[in-house]
C-alpha cells in the first residue's frame, strides 16, 4: 500500500501540492491524470524522494519514507522512469544497464536475462550508445534499467511520450504482464486515455496540485473526463 497524507510542495515560493492525499492499493495499475501544470510530474518526483517535500506524510507498507533518499527508496524496491527517460547518451546500452545494479539489494553484478526477455532488442543493441538509439528504443532502455532493480514499485512518468504506436503497444504488454506474472504495482502519469483505460485498473484525477477524483478505471466517466482533462 502506498498511502500519501497531507502532502505538500513548492518550488521556490509558488506552491505546487497542497494537502494532497493518495492511497494506491498493492498489486494494482493506477494512473495519474489531469491537464498539463497541474503537479503530477511533482508528485511522482516526490513519491520517489527526488524533490524534498514541505509537509506530509508518504508511507508505503507500513514504512514511513517522506525523509528517506532517493537512492534508500531504490534499495527498497521503488524503480523510476522520468518523463524523458534521462538515459545516458554516452554510455552504451549495457552500460546503461549496469549502472542500475548498484542500488539492487542483493548486490547482484548481473543484469536480470528477464529484461532481454522483455525487450528483445536491448540484447541487439549492447554495444550501442544510448544516445544513438532511437525514442522508443531509449524508453524500452529506461523502463529496463528501472527493472534492473528487481522494484517492487514501478513508477512511469508519461512513458508513452513522442513514442511509436507499436512501442507503445509494447510498452503496454510488459505492464500488463509485470503486473500479472510478479504483481507489480504500477504508478504511472499517462495523458494518451486510450492507453491508460487499456492498461491502468485505477485513476487519480488531480486538478491545482490535489486529488479530487478517484476510482476503478471503469468509472472514469465522459463527464470527468470533459471536466478534468479535456482541453
Amino acid at each position: 500500500m502506498i498511502r500519501i497524507k497531507g502532502l505538500n510542495q513548492a518550488y521556490g515560493g509558488t506552491q505546487i501540492l497542497w494537502d494532497l492525499d493518495l492511497d494506491i492499493a498493492p498489486g494494482s495499475i493506477t494512473c495519474i491524470m489531469g491537464r498539463n501544470g497541474v503537479g503530477k510530474t511533482t508528485l511522482l518526483k516526490c513519491l520517489m524522494g527526488l524533490l524534498a517535500t514541505r509537509s506530509g506524510e508518504i508511507v508505503i507498507n507500513g514504512i514511513d519514507y517522506t525523509h528517506k533518499t532517493a537512492e534508500s527508496r531504490a534499495r527498497n524496491g521503488l524503480g523510476y522512469v522520468p518523463q524523458g527517460r534521462d538515459i545516458f547518451p554516452l554510455l552504451t546500452v549495457e552500460e546503461n544497464l549496469r549502472v542500475a545494479l548498484g542500488s539492487r539489494r542483493d548486490r547482484s553484478r548481473k543484469i536480470p536475462e528477464r529484461i532481454f526477455d522483455l525487450f528483445p532488442v536491448l540484447k541487439e543493441m549492447l554495444s550501442r550508445r544510448g544516445g544513438d538509439l532511437s525514442g522508443g528504443q531509449q524508453q524500452q532502455l529506461a523502463i529496463g534499467r528501472a527493472l534492473v532493480l528487481d522494484p517492487k514499485v514501478l513508477i512511469l512518468d508519461e512513458p508513452n511520450e513522442g513514442i511509436q504506436p507499436n512501442i507503445v503497444k509494447q510498452i503496454g504488454d510488459v505492464v500488463l504482464k509485470l503486473n500479472a506474472d510478479e504483481g507489480l504495482t504500477v504508478v504511472l502519469v499517462e495523458q494518451k486515455l486510450t492507453f491508460a483505460r487499456r492498461v491502468g485498473e485505477a485513476f487519480r484525477l488531480m486538478e491545482k496540485g490535489r486529488v479530487v477524483a478517484a476510482g476503478a478505471m471503469s468509472e472514469l466517466s465522459e463527464d470527468l473526463i470533459a471536466q478534468h482533462l479535456a482541453v
